[in-house]
């Protein structure tokens, strides 16, 4: 992570940073974050994630009407300078700072929510392809957190330790019903006779903005592509994967569990990830 941070309209340092400790966020986890792509100094797809951020935040009744779309944007841009970051990622996340729960703090003070922004380094990813196994652990699809990108990510994140403790880099994750849902970090995509499938999001996964665009550049290159529900046979059985979020852009599988795919230029995966690198600049 970078030095320099943004909080409620200010820039400091992160060590010298102060939030609120008895807040919604902190004792519940009542916050929802995105994760930005930057390329060429500029935030990739922004209204996108805001767009998203903004309808998790009314999911969770994290207040936002002091952000919008152009002055979160405004404090982006102006952190990305500050920490000149020319290629990278960024987490703008809201934290919301009361609600109804036993513990609060009264008055909750003027600020309903914090806004908080940072900038890092991009995710190095390999692009020689990258290694994925099946997680042990089961995705809630009846949580009324499934779908949304809250501050409640420890479980993804133990998710991908217990994968990295294997030496895999990533892990397919299924919900209670065995279907398939992402991998625990990104969304997943394979292909099959000359067509692309992904996860439907009735399985559970998540409405990844970077998921969308490639969905989106399927269609633009006649690619055919089917979001459906899927068990982990459909999965084994597939000619091709690759992984999608902000951090990896589109990333190819070359290795699940001991299988190996070996994917040429004229592949769909390596046809939709020349797509997307060309739209971002990359």
């Amino acid at each position: 992570m970078h030095p320099v941070i943004y909080l409620n309209k200010s820039m400091l340092e992160a060590a010298k940073a102060r939030i609120a400790p008895v807040s919604s966020a902190m004792l519940y986890g009542r916050g929802v974050f995105t994760s930005v792509a930057i390329y060429q100094g500029q935030p990739f797809l922004w209204p996108e994630h805001w767009a998203r951020l903004n309808q998790h935040a009314e999911r969770l009744g994290i207040s936002c009407e002091d952000c919008s779309k152009d002055t979160v944007g405004t404090a982006l841009r102006k952190l990305i300078a500050v920490n000149q970051v020319r290629e990278g990622r960024a987490r703008v996340i809201l934290l919301g700072r009361s609600s109804r729960h036993v513990w609060q703090a009264k008055p909750p003070g003027p600020r309903k929510t914090d806004l908080l922004i940072m900038t890092g380094e991009p995710q190095r990813v390999s692009r020689s392809g990258v290694g994925i196994a099946v997680s042990p652990y089961r995705f809630n699809s009846f949580s009324p957190l499934a779908g949304i990108k809250s501050l409640n990510y420890l479980d993804h994140v133990l998710s991908w330790e217990e994968a990295h403790a294997r030496d895999f880099d990533e892990a397919v994750m299924l919900n209670e019903r065995g279907e398939i849902v992402s991998a625990t970090m990104a969304n997943i995509f394979w292909a099959k006779d000359g067509t692309v499938h992904t996860p439907a999001l009735s399985t559970g996964a998540l409405a990844g903005v970077t998921r969308e665009c490639v969905i989106d550049l399927a269609a633009q290159h006649f690619v055919p592509l089917i979001e459906g529900v899927y068990n982990l046979q459909d999965l084994t059985e597939a000619d091709e994967i690759f992984l999608t979020s902000a951090g990896l852009g589109v990333a190819i599988v070359t290795a699940f569990d001991f299988r190996t795919y070996s994917v040429g230029a004229g592949s769909l995966a390596a046809i939709l990830r020349e797509a997307f690198d060309k739209l971002s600049g990359r």
